[in-house]
């Protein structure tokens, strides 16, 4: 393997010369610098983890919590499209992300305890039960954090707008002529606490009345969860022309209640969703969803981690909301109006 000084003598300069071009420093000339890394791309050159460590007091090594609980985790779309961005922006950036675990070998350990044995130089929680003590302990750890899909004090949290998100849906739900607007939402979260403001804001705007039996506390993720409160939903003796799931998984759960009870959607059953996951598009008929950046959450998770352990002082603390886009599809059917 080559090692600084051989690139030394490829490119006749020194090594400190070597050294300040790999490690960015801007007191060389341009060609000289990027002749040097041309060379080390060249030969193979690979910094010395340990050593790089050492010197620079930082591993280049992000935790990342994401729970493979309640039907979360690699296998759903929409957190896999999370990480695959947050991995490959930090790779980019020379970061290489661990999952924390509970156990090391045969020693069980807090997530804290984790992110202290490897020395991360930071942690983004992606996916897991916000309420429980051992993620509070992380986001007030000395350690720099990210959160996705939950807002923290104290940690910078990557948002998608919630709020306009559930605007545009629940506004377009009603150009269609629906009243009787129904809506599953998700475990108790900042996330779901926006979502319904905006609901209850756009009926409200409208002068829509709606029954409290209308709104029914589901699962994210869980299409099993959302054919029980949709059979709930039905079995009303005025039941809803419409039906709004938290997510898109769960839509699936309400159509396939819908269907048990020989329910075409949408003529006899309107569904809309939330995240815009690939699937959603590949339904006959089309899911009305909204659609979440699942790439831009990702890399904008990982930059501004970078940017709060390699610059602190020049990173807030804050809520980021990103943009998010109406899929209008087919499966809310336009009512005559009354």
């Amino acid at each position: 393997m080559a090692t600084i000084r051989d690139l030394s003598l490829k490119c006749g300069v020194s090594v400190s010369t070597v050294s300040k071009a790999l490690n960015g420093y801007k007191d060389i000339g341009e060609e000289t610098r990027k002749n040097i890394l041309k060379t080390a791309v060249e030969m193979g050159y690979f910094p010395d983890a340990n050593a790089r460590a050492l010197k620079l007091k930082k591993t280049y090594n992000i935790g990342v919590m994401f729970s493979t609980l309640s039907g979360h985790g690699l296998r759903n779309e929409y957190f896999a499209h999370v990480l695959a961005a947050l991995r490959e922006y930090a790779s980019n950036k020379g970061y290489d992300i661990t999952f924390l675990e509970h156990n090391i070998g045969n020693r069980k350990m807090t997530y804290l305890e984790h992110c202290r044995y490897r020395n991360f130089d930071g942690v983004c929680i992606i996916c897991a039960e916000f309420s429980e003590p051992e993620v509070t302990e992380i986001v007030n750890s000395d350690f720099p954090v990210v959160v996705v899909d939950h807002s923290f004090n104290g940690a910078i949290s990557i948002l998608s707008d919630n709020i306009e998100g559930m605007r545009q849906l629940t506004e377009y739900i009603i150009e269609q002529g629906h009243k009787k607007i129904a809506y599953i939402h998700g475990n108790k979260s900042s996330v779901t606490h926006n979502r319904l403001v905006s609901f209850f804001n756009v009926l409200r705007e409208h002068q829509i009345t709606i029954p409290a039996e209308y709104v029914v506390e589901g699962v994210y993720r869980s299409a099993e969860v959302a054919e029980k409160v949709t059979e709930q939903l039905l079995s009303l003796k005025d039941p809803p022309t419409c039906i709004i799931a938290p997510d898109d998984y769960a839509a699936l759960g309400v159509m396939n209640a819908a269907r048990r009870r020989g329910l075409e959607i949408p003529r006899d059953l309107s569904v809309a969703g939330y995240d815009g996951i690939s699937v959603s598009q590949a339904l006959e008929p089309k899911l009305t969803t909204v659609r979440q950046d699942t790439d831009k959450i990702g890399a904008e998770a990982a930059k501004q981690l970078i940017n709060l352990i390699e610059r602190p002082m020049a990173t807030s603390l804050e809520n980021i909301y990103l943009k998010v886009q109406l899929n209008k599809g087919a499966s809310v059917k336009p009512l005559k109006q009354s």
